[in-house]
């Protein structure tokens, strides 16, 4: 990789400089999720006729021969369970559909690893992401002083504008009780997506401004998140905090944040009554009975019932990837008692482990649990520099699929599309064409 490095650009790599522009708009557009679908897809197609004109030629210098193998593999370890499960799925039609439709994400994937394949493309990508999310903290910390997301407000007036239709319908956002972010009321995952992401910013900041800039973001971000209100979020935050803040701070230090940290929740919950009543709900948990756990759980274990059920049922491949709504009826633990989550089936089994399973089987959790082993062979063999410079995308995919936390639909366009682009940005950045020595030193 080295000798690859004191090489000139040929055409076929110097051809890909646009990608981390392309990956950078695909995630700022996620507050309107179809431009978003529509530039990932262009994205999947320019990928795929770059490569056609180049006839394939001048691969390696696109991405290193591991790079190309490792971020195809974390892609078929996440969509051969889904053709697997596909064949005798609960709708079958459907299921097949949806297969056909995600090979879209290989091409996308192989853009995004190039993106990030050379020093130039980390800095601008990983760079990038962290003013995204420095951006949207902005604008959630204005929408907690002022009750308006002043760039959901913009992007909303830009819909009327175009369509005569506003980005949410009328009266849901008064039925909102947390912040929404650029990502409206009709869209409530802020919470989620900016602790997911959150790594590049913290990264950056320690980068720039050394400890107290990851103090500040840290406490920025934080704030943020807890008012979002998802408690999963929640978790996923405390991971990227303890994670990043001991290489930063050190544990003493870090453990000072976590205090900090405790009395600040302390002080929002006083002022905050929605973070209040999550607080409370929350401490059902420690109830003896599962009346109490489930209260704490926003009836999630009703759903983890149901998705074991699908699993005992259909144990070699599931009931299809996003058939859980139409399996759900069959398998509701009690079909007559009122849904926490209101009317209708669960969408799906709100934790990966079971997801995986009551959808795509033993067989899909066995193509998973090897994309993570060769992902992780990839990091224990890297040598230091590689390590350093992939390291903020292996926390985002780590915390993203950590198996101890409730979890979005992997199998969702959004939620499934967030983390196969963390699976390419850590593939490509640790297995990288280049050598970048000064990435060690963040």
């Amino acid at each position: 990789m080295a000798n690859l490095s004191a090489i000139p650009d040929t055409p076929a790599a110097a051809g890909w400089r646009w990608a981390p522009a392309w990956v950078l708009a695909f995630v700022a557009l996620w507050p309107a999720p179809g431009y978003a679908e529509a530039v990932m897809v262009l994205g999947a197609l320019a990928a795929i006729a770059r490569l056609l004109l180049l006839r394939f030629r001048g691969g390696m210098r696109l991405l290193s021969g591991p790079a190309w193998a490792l971020t195809s593999v974390l892609f078929c370890s996440y969509w051969l369970p889904e053709l697997l499960s596909a064949f005798d799925a609960v709708d079958r039609a459907r299921a097949l559909r949806e297969a056909a439709v995600d090979l879209r994400y290989l091409p996308f994937l192989w853009l995004v690893a190039a993106a990030v394949a050379d020093a130039r493309g980390r800095r601008i990508t990983f760079g990038g992401l962290g003013a995204i999310v420095a951006l949207w903290t902005v604008d959630a910390l204005a929408q907690a002083l002022t009750g308006t997301s002043p760039l959901f407000w913009g992007i909303d007036g830009i819909k009327q504008a175009l369509s005569g239709h506003p980005m949410c319908a009328v009266g849901e956002a008064a039925r909102v009780d947390r912040l929404s972010g650029v990502l409206g009321p009709c869209n409530l995952k802020l919470g989620i997506v900016l602790a997911s992401l959150s790594p590049f910013a913290l990264y950056a900041a320690a980068r720039r401004f050394g400890s107290v800039g990851w103090l500040l973001a840290a406490a920025a971000v934080g704030v943020v998140v807890l008012l979002a209100g998802a408690r999963a979020a929640w978790l996923t935050y405390g991971l990227v905090l303890l994670l990043s803040g001991w290489r930063v701070l050190g544990w003493k230090r870090l453990l000072g944040v976590f205090v900090f940290g405790a009395l600040a929740l302390g002080l929002l919950a006083a002022t905050v009554p929605q973070l209040r009543e999550r607080l409370a709900r929350t401490a059902y948990a420690l109830s003896a009975d599962q009346d109490g756990v489930d209260l704490a759980l926003s009836g999630r274990t009703r759903i983890w019932g149901a998705a074991l059920c699908m699993a005992r049922a259909h144990p070699l491949n599931g009931v299809g990837a996003r058939g859980f709504r139409d399996a759900f009826p069959a398998c509701d633990p009690v079909p007559t008692q009122p849904a926490a989550w209101g009317t209708g089936p669960a969408l799906h089994a709100h934790q990966i482990v079971l997801e995986i399973l009551s959808e795509t089987g033993v067989l899909g959790l066995l193509c998973w649990l090897a994309g993570v082993a060769l992902a992780w062979r990839a990091w224990r063999y890297a040598d230091a520099p590689a390590r350093a410079r992939a390291r903020p995308a292996l926390l985002a995919l780590g915390v993203t699929v950590f198996p101890l936390n409730t979890h979005l639909a992997f199998y969702s366009t959004f939620w499934g599309g967030l983390t196969l682009l963390l699976a390419a940005l850590y593939a490509g950045s640790l297995l990288a064409r280049d050598s970048d020595p000064g990435a060690a030193a963040s």
